[in-house]
Formats: C-alpha cells, sequence, structure tokens
C-alpha cells in the first residue's frame, strides 16, 4: 500500500486508477487490512468474469459495482448479448445462488414470491405450509421485467426495496446478500409494462449492454464454438461478498466528491437545476440519486484498487445512475436532445 492506494499484483501505476488519499483523511487500521484482503478477492473475481464474457468490459465492471454497493441493476440491450450468461456468471464467480424467471404476461405475484398450500398429515391434520418461491435467492434475474403485469412487477419491486416477503399477512426474510439484475429488450415493445418512474428509481443503475467490438466478436465465435468452452468458477464465498459490501460503506468519500455528487444531482433536477436543463426534463433525479451515486464510487474505486472514489468515479458513473432517472420533455425530443448528452454535458462541468 502506497499513498494510501491499494493496488493488486502487478496494477501499474495510472492517474486514470489511482487516488492518494488526503492527509486530512485518517483510516482505521481495521479498514486497511480488511480493504487488502477484499481488494485481492475482488480483483480476482473480475478476472474471472472478464476471462468468460468477452467484449463486455463496462458492462462487467457496471455489474459488479452494482452488487458490491448492495443494489440492483436494470440491464437494457438486443437479444444475444449475453445478458443472460453474465448474471450466471457472476452467481458463480460471486459464490451466490442464483435463479432466472422468464417474466411473461400471465406470471403471477405468487409466481415469484411463493404461496401457500393446504396440506394434511397422516392423522388427518390440516395445516398451511408456504412454499417459497424463485425470489427466495441470493442472485435474481429478471428476464424481460417489461413483459409482466405491474402488479407482479410492483410484488417483485417491493422485494426488492423491503429485503421480506408477506404472504397471508406472514413476513418471509430473503436471503442475505438479495439482488435483482433485470433485464429488458429495447425493440419489441408491443405488449409489455413499461416500468413507471417511481419503481425504476428503485435500481440502482441502468446498465446499456452493446455490440461487442471485432476483435472481441471473433474471439467469441472462435472460444465458444468448439469442444471446449470456459466455464466459469467461484472465487468469492458468500461471506467474503458481505465483508466487500460493508466495506464498501466505511470506505472515506472526500468533501470534493461530495460536493461533486450533489452538483451533478442538483443541476439535473428541472426546478433550480442547470440552465442547460431547463425546459428540457419533464423530472429530475431525487436524494435516491445521490446515494445512489455515492455507493457506486465507492465501490468502483474498491474495483480499481483504491480505498477513496474520486470525482473521476462520480463522471463515469453519472450516465447510469441518472438515465432512468430523468424524463425530457416533449419539445426537447423534438428538438433532438437526448438524456444521455446532456448528462454527459453535465458531467463536463464537475
Amino acid at each position: 500500500m502506497t499513498d494510501g492506494v491499494l493496488r493488486s499484483p502487478g496494477q501499474e501505476t495510472d492517474n486514470r486508477m489511482t487516488q492518494a488519499i488526503s492527509p486530512a483523511t485518517s483510516l482505521d487500521d481495521g479498514i486497511v487490512a480488511t480493504a487488502e484482503t477484499c481488494l485481492a478477492a475482488v480483483g480476482q473475481a473480475r478476472d474471472a468474469i472478464h476471462g468468460v464474457i468477452f467484449g463486455q468490459e463496462k458492462v462487467v465492471d457496471l455489474a459488479l459495482v452494482t452488487i458490491l454497493a448492495g443494489g440492483h441493476g436494470l440491464l437494457v440491450g438486443l437479444p444475444g448479448l449475453a445478458k443472460t450468461k453474465l448474471v450466471e456468471t457472476l452467481g458463480t464467480v460471486l459464490g451466490l445462488d442464483a435463479r432466472r424467471v422468464q417474466f411473461t404476461p400471465d406470471l403471477m405475484p405468487s409466481d415469484i414470491l411463493g404461496t401457500e398450500i393446504l396440506e394434511e398429515d397422516a392423522e388427518r391434520r390440516r395445516a398451511f405450509r408456504f412454499v417459497q418461491g424463485p425470489v427466495f435467492t441470493q442472485l435474481l434475474m429478471a428476464d424481460e421485467i417489461n413483459r409482466a403485469s405491474p402488479r407482479t412487477q410492483s410484488a417483485l419491486l417491493q422485494a426488492m426495496q423491503e429485503g421480506h416477503v408477506s404472504v397471508a399477512g406472514a413476513r418471509h426474510d430473503l436471503p442475505r446478500p438479495f439482488h435483482v439484475l433485470a433485464t429488458q429488450n429495447p425493440i419489441e415493445q408491443e405488449g409489455t409494462y413499461p416500468l413507471p418512474e417511481a419503481q425504476l428509481d428503485r435500481f440502482l443503475l441502468e446498465i446499456d449492454v452493446g455490440y461487442p467490438d471485432r476483435a472481441a466478436e471473433r474471439r467469441i465465435l472462435i472460444e465458444t464454438t468448439g469442444i471446449d468452452e470456459v466455464r466459469p468458477h467461484a472465487v468469492m464465498s458468500t461471506e467474503q461478498l458481505l465483508t466487500a459490501q460493508r466495506l464498501v460503506r466505511r470506505l472515506p468519500v472526500g468533501e470534493a466528491v461530495v460536493e461533486a455528487i450533489l452538483d451533478l444531482v442538483r443541476a439535473a433536477r428541472p426546478d433550480g437545476g442547470d440552465p442547460l436543463v431547463k425546459d428540457k426534463l419533464l423530472w429530475g433525479p431525487g436524494p435516491r440519486a445521490s446515494q445512489a451515486l455515492t455507493l457506486a464510487a465507492r465501490a468502483r474505486a474498491l474495483i480499481e484498487g483504491r480505498v477513496a472514489p474520486s470525482v473521476a468515479d462520480v463522471k463515469a458513473l453519472a450516465e447510469p445512475v441518472l438515465k432512468h432517472r430523468m424524463a425530457l420533455s416533449y419539445t426537447a425530443r423534438a428538438d433532438g436532445e437526448t438524456i444521455e448528452g446532456l448528462i454527459g454535458k453535465l458531467a463536463e462541468k464537475l
């Protein structure tokens, strides 16, 4: 450890990946020791995932940020871009129990949460027994979440927010950790139920999954169509992941980073925000966006081998944190404005 910066073995010194901690910032010895252990484990997990998912380095890192920050992610991308494989790989590498649910219009809340069944024992005594649904897992992939009815969406999103479900008046706690990575297809919107804005806000990040470049697609072509295919393997345990998540919340955040987060989030609001976005937004991000940006910046710093986030982390995470928490006005859309463009302009001012 040098200059308050933790680096994985062989990691080169790079201004983009290192940040010295201010002399005014004191780190508890326990935090440093935990960070050193977590750094090695997180670095190995990151490399293991990149060894299976090709050409989606940014997507993988944002998914890791989501889980290390203790949140839920919304993966938006066309079919065939390894969204399902990414979630399966994350579950294996991070030592999590993972399940997948294909959302359809006829999916009911009980299909997700579970239900009570009436059983009769040998003495003909009857009693209700709760049968857990697929939500009782540590990593749930909600595939094409916008194809389910609002009632089913709400049941899942309530579980995401509360960490427990209530069936027949009884509370049932979900496992820890509990994360949802939901997917949406940006095309084929006929017959879908777009998530309401209040429910979108419960996702820590919106992660756009794009096409791989030519070199990555060549590697995919060669390595996934033969007899032998690279398989993920467990690198972290559940307890190690929980330790890393606790560490993320203990990492120090400098005053400059706090001010940058506040400046960015408050500037992205139609009322009292930056003149750049005035009359271009119907609504903007609330305080939950500030919380998400703070946690995500800490998690990104840990992934990149640092024990404190920087303003560069805030800029890098501005779009995935804010994109689903803002909406363009009709006039702005007619003028060709985009949410990504506005966020980029606001981030440049930090």
